[in-house]
């Protein structure tokens, strides 16, 4: 008989994340893609990442669709933003860089603003391109960029954004479930995020939630038939949660899970906490064996966090990273240009006992 061992290690990358035993249950059910059983789930799952999303719910609506996350990215991009349209990109990382790169395999106009991958995006200087370029009709910047853990700030792009009467576009990707924010409050049209993330279900779709009005308006615009977002919207609304085409059924139902426990946790602001405090522990455990964070801790989110090699010795990440997953870590390798680094995530199913043991083992690796 098939056996379902434990996991052997945790995940502490920003996603895929570990998962709970319960979530993954879930996924061991079939479920027909027409059948009003699963129909009700999907419309389940959209009604709740709306009302954790904002306050102002009825302004809102949300599509689900299928792929990783960027696969949501691109249909926002090539959906929202019309022919004579232009979008301005605000990057410090590689997750801006990719929307830039979605850019001109669509042919879409663009614009830059660059900033240091060790610095936020700056609202200042956000409102001085718009002002100098009226023609601009869509803005997009990344929450949390995981290339360095950097939270940007996103509040005051959006009122910048909304003063000059754009399109506010905004990938939450590592952020939204575990950050708490009214999407509404912070001006921002089109949010982006996937399951695999701080709601802890598993891969296979990501999400959209936009205003309502606006989606109302994107058909026809889009330059893809799998990533049209208003088509998939649209049948969806119609069709009482149906998708266009086979969607993933079993990560799905884990998804709808993996929110039941988000609500038991006590919500974003709980989970929050949480990965915040796993965060803290982890960032004083590691300066204390001489590992130090790339960021000055005001700009680090509790999603993610990126540390320097040490320099007192020949490191090797590649020695390192094995004898992590030795002892059932695995971790991320560094994504920053101009510096040797690794990432060490602190979402999913982690706990504080669970950053204590690594420390020590870290602790073990650099002094053996």
């Amino acid at each position: 008989m098939l056996q379902y061992p434990d996991n052997p290690y945790l995940l502490l990358t920003p996603g895929p994340l570990s998962t709970t035993k319960t979530v993954k249950a879930a996924m061991l059910r079939d479920w027909c893609t027409w059948d009003a059983d699963y129909n009700n789930l999907v419309k389940e799952i959209r009604s709740r990442i709306v009302n954790m999303a904002t306050q102002a719910s009825s302004e809102y609506t949300c599509t689900l669709m299928q792929g990783s996350g960027t696969f949501s990215v691109e249909s926002v991009i090539g959906s929202s933003i019309p022919d004579d349209g232009k979008l301005l990109i605000l990057i410090n990382g590689a997750y801006g860089e990719r929307m830039l790169q979605i850019t001109g395999y669509l042919h879409i106009e663009n614009s830059v603003l660059r900033f240091s991958e060790t610095e936020p995006v700056n609202a200042e200087l956000t409102e001085k391109t718009l002002a100098e370029n009226p023609d601009i009709t869509h803005v997009a910047v990344v929450h949390c960029e995981t290339t360095t853990g950097m939270l940007n700030p996103v509040r005051e792009i959006g009122e910048v954004v909304k003063k000059h009467q754009k399109i506010f576009i905004v990938d939450a990707m590592s952020s939204f479930g575990a950050f708490p924010f009214d999407i509404s409050a912070w001006n921002i049209d089109f949010l982006v995020s996937s399951a695999n993330k701080c709601i802890q279900g598993v891969p296979g779709f990501g999400f959209v939630v936009a205003r309502r009005v606006l989606m109302e308006k994107l058909k026809g615009r889009a330059r893809s038939l799998s990533l049209d977002l208003y088509d998939q919207w649209n049948t969806m609304e119609q069709g009482n949660g149906k998708w266009r085409f086979t969607s993933p059924t079993h990560v799905v139902r884990a998804f709808l899970q993996a929110l039941n426990e988000l609500d038991e946790e006590g919500g974003p602001v709980a989970r929050y906490q949480r990965y915040q405090a796993n965060q803290i522990l982890l960032v004083n455990g590691l300066r204390e064996l001489g590992l130090m964070p790339l960021l000055p801790d005001q700009f680090h989110s509790p999603f993610i966090t990126t540390f320097l090699f040490p320099g007192d010795y020949n490191f090797s990440f590649q020695e390192f990273y094995d004898a992590l997953k030795q002892k059932g870590f695995v971790i991320y390798p560094g994504k920053v240009t101009h510096y040797e680094c690794f990432r060490i995530g602190t979402i999913g199913d982690v706990h504080l006992p669970d950053i204590e043991r690594l420390i020590l083992t870290i602790k073990s690796f650099m002094t053996k």
